[in-house]
């Protein structure tokens, strides 16, 4: 017989509980009329998290949307602004850049942006997947909505969707002339400019749409050592649209382009304890953000895009679309891991990528029965170099690039079978190969040239794997306010080779790691309550997850004796991740509108074998909190002047590790933090906004470095309070 886990049997129990509650909510409590005649219903959001046009409340499947109105209401300014806003979602920055990011979705996810090491959430642009974490901490302008799909999304957003997906789109090309601009400034030297026009010619065959934006700020702190600014912002983005619309056809051709440049400088980060190999014995400072650094103080990312999409209405039920894409990055950054003039840890990376991607979709709409199949196909290249300067005795590079092309095949069918009975299907074959061209050196000074001292790692290895990944979801509509779906899915992200190998002293870091592989059953409901004023869905979720791919350091004993590390990849064998989510959103009149989450997980490993040995027990999922939370209170004031809207919110999280190290100084504990707005609509045309985040100035951990052969102890903030101060006019 095997062994019954009390925590999943209490799992089903809830989960039918939930189910059977739900289902057995009276008619009347479930389409309750409005007692205020005044008070109008929510907005219906669209969303195409199946590729197909629908009403967010009728998608089976775990998903936020929020639209450009509530971006602006809650001052999202880029991705890492969503998380509070979505259940069990990890966003932020990421160590080295500003524009370079890390994503956790329900406990899974990858911190190490090294290229090699796949994201295990995917970031959408369009509909073109962003391969790489540099350049993707998109800022939000020009935006139509952003949707984040939580859980594996193997059958529609196959490649490296094994947590679930971040669709960020942008606004349509329009049929009449139409724009925006929007001035801020704020504390730290704050300078934002945002704007974008569109139009079309009178026949609305041919349509424009240019969008920019230049966000500029200090640095939360400075570089002791030269004054220069740290944690400062210097960022520069475009994008450019045209699409033909031929008169009386169904055929339409667009065309993008995007291009982002940031020359932002360090990240700054708190030193927490004395670097034991500092000759000066620098204590720690009092600022979160201010360093010492010998290094030079730069860094720059480049990234841009361009697509073309062709839609086509075959007939009233058909319709096809092709995606072509390529997609760029290059990256130069500092990191000065022990933050003092000292060359103890200075290294500089270089990263560059490209990706072409093409996508052929055929939808159906019919009266019982809609669906997507499609044929997907990419080939993406990512390499650089690493210069490591250690005591300024040790001197290495890390070298190399990773070749990807993966092809797939994928369906997505829904059958209505009868009213209030719906069945849903999908299928996914990937067969996806890489290749790691490796070449791992020690160098005598430096210059890191000449001959080198030892070569490390020099492997040309490539690998090829193919999955199935299936989907199966039961929709049931218990009333025309209650609808409950289950739904059972695999997610997959394939294995690779760890480009930081030290094949010198350890053969088996030569080794390619596993494929990542995710079970997941999930049942759900989606209500609107309360004569369409109350919106509230839940979701609960019990995850297998196999092959774990994490980034850790292997320690290891040199020749001379003296201790070494390198940066390593492994993979935790099994865990079982599960949870629930609670999203709500209430206007009890039309002047007040409540918004919120909550969400918790319990996220262990079964299996983690370290030296033969079973230390499950003993090891914790990095960025993932049990318990974290989200409100929003907005109330909408007349005045003789147009219309104020006030906001408050409040987000919560529960103690986090960010490194797989599970440094006890790294990790930060439970804390919240309180934001809040007004804005004044003067009219349909011009409104002034005041936004402060962080009122409370809370010192969060983010992220940081822990090293004990550098004697490297490092953390990284978030933003620090902050106020701006605007106005948008639209015409």
């Amino acid at each position: 017989m095997p062994r019954r886990h009390p925590a999943r049997s209490r799992l089903h129990f809830a989960i039918l509980a939930t189910l059977g509650a739900t289902a057995a909510l009276p008619a009347a409590a479930q389409t309750a009329p409005a007692a205020e005649p005044q008070v109008t219903t929510l907005e219906v959001v669209k969303v195409t998290a199946r590729k197909r046009e629908e009403s967010l409340q009728d998608v089976p499947v775990a998903v936020t949307a929020l639209t450009a109105e509530q971006l602006d209401r809650l001052a999202v300014k880029d991705l890492g602004d969503l998380q509070g806003q979505v259940p069990n979602l990890t966003i932020y920055a990421a160590r080295g850049s500003n524009t370079t990011i890390t994503t956790f979705i329900r406990g899974v996810g990858q911190a190490d942006p090294l290229w090699g090491v796949d994201p295990g959430v995917g970031i959408y642009f369009d509909d073109v997947y962003i391969a790489r974490p540099q350049g993707a901490l998109l800022d939000v302008y020009d935006v139509q909505r952003v949707e984040v799909l939580r859980g594996p999304q193997g059958t529609l957003y196959g490649k490296n969707t094994v947590g679930g997906a971040v669709k960020y789109v942008s606004k349509p090309l329009p049929q009449k002339t139409e724009g925006a601009v929007t001035l801020a400034v704020g504390d730290y030297g704050q300078v934002t400019a945002k704007g974008a026009v569109g139009t079309a010619a009178d026949d609305g065959q041919l349509r424009l749409r240019l969008a920019g934006a230049s966000l500029n700020r200090d640095g939360y702190g400075k570089n002791l050592t030269d004054g220069s600014p740290v944690s400062d912002q210097n960022t520069t983005s475009g994008r450019f649209s045209a699409g033909w619309f031929p008169t009386g056809s169904s055929f339409n051709a667009q065309v993008s382009v995007d291009r982002t440049q940031d020359a932002s400088h360090m990240r700054g980060f708190q030193r927490l304890a004395v670097n034991k190999f500092d000759p000066a014995k620098t204590p720690p400072g009092d600022s979160r953000y201010d360093i010492a650094s010998g290094m030079p103080n730069a860094n720059s990312t480049k990234s841009e895009g361009e697509s073309l999409t062709l839609n086509w209405g075959v007939s009233e039920a058909w319709g096809l679309k092709y995606i072509a894409a390529h997609r760029a990055s290059d990256t130069s950054t500092a990191i000065d891991f022990d933050g003092l003039p000292a060359k103890i840890a200075d290294v500089r990376a270089e990263y560059h990528d490209s990706s072409q991607s093409h996508e052929l979709q055929a939808t159906y709409e019919g009266a019982s029965s809609s669906g997507v199949i499609g044929l997907y196909y990419f080939d993406g290249r990512a390499g650089g170099t690493v210069r490591n300067n250690f005591f300024n005795l040790s001197f290495g590079t890390t070298n190399g690039t990773v070749y990807t092309k993966g092809k797939a095949v994928y369906g997505d069918w829904s059958w209505r079978l009868t009213p209030q009975f719906s069945v849903s299907t999908g299928l996914r074959y990937t067969d996806e190969s890489k290749r790691a061209v490796v070449l791992n050196q020690a160098f005598a000074n430096d210059t890191f040239s000449g001959a080198p001292l030892a070569t490390l790692a020099n492997f040309d290895s490539s690998r090829s794997v193919t999955n199935t990944s299936p989907r199966l979801s039961l929709e049931y509509k218990a009333s025309n306010a209650v609808k409950l779906y289950t739904t059972a899915s695999r997610g997959f992200k394939s294995g690779g080779y760890n480009i930081r190998a030290n094949t010198l002293a350890v053969p088996a870091s030569g080794r390619p790691f596993d494929d990542e592989k995710l079970d997941s059953l999930e049942v759900g409901a989606k209500m609107i309550l309360d004569g369409g004023r109350l919106e509230l869905n839940t979701a609960l979720f019990h995850n297998n997850y196999k092959n774990v791919q994490l980034s850790v350091f292997t320690s290891y004993t040199q020749a001379n004796g003296q201790p070494g590390f390198f940066g390593d990849f492994t993979n935790a064998g099994k865990a079982t991740l599960q949870g629930g989510e609670l999203e709500f959103l209430w206007m009890p009149t039309t002047d007040w509108r409540i918004s919120g989450n909550l969400a918790g997980i319990d996220a262990k490993y079964d299996e983690y074998i370290d030296r033969g040995v079973n230390v499950a027990s003993q090891k914790k999922f990095t960025n993932t909190p049990k318990f974290q939370a989200g409100l929003n209170i907005e109330n909408s004031t007349k005045l003789p002047l147009g219309l104020l809207r006030s906001r408050l919110g409040l987000t919560y999280r529960t103690k986090v590790y960010p490194t797989t190290d599970l440094s006890e100084s790294l990790a930060q504990d439970a804390y919240a933090l309180v934001n809040a707005g007004l804005i004044w609509e003067k009219d349909s045309h011009l409104s002034f906004f005041l936004q402060g985040s962080n009122l409370t100035n809370k010192a969060y951990k983010t992220d940081g470095y822990n090293i004990p052969a550098l004697g490297v102890l490092d953390a990284f903030y978030g933003p620090p309070r902050t106020f701006t101060l605007g106005g948008t006019y639209k015409f």
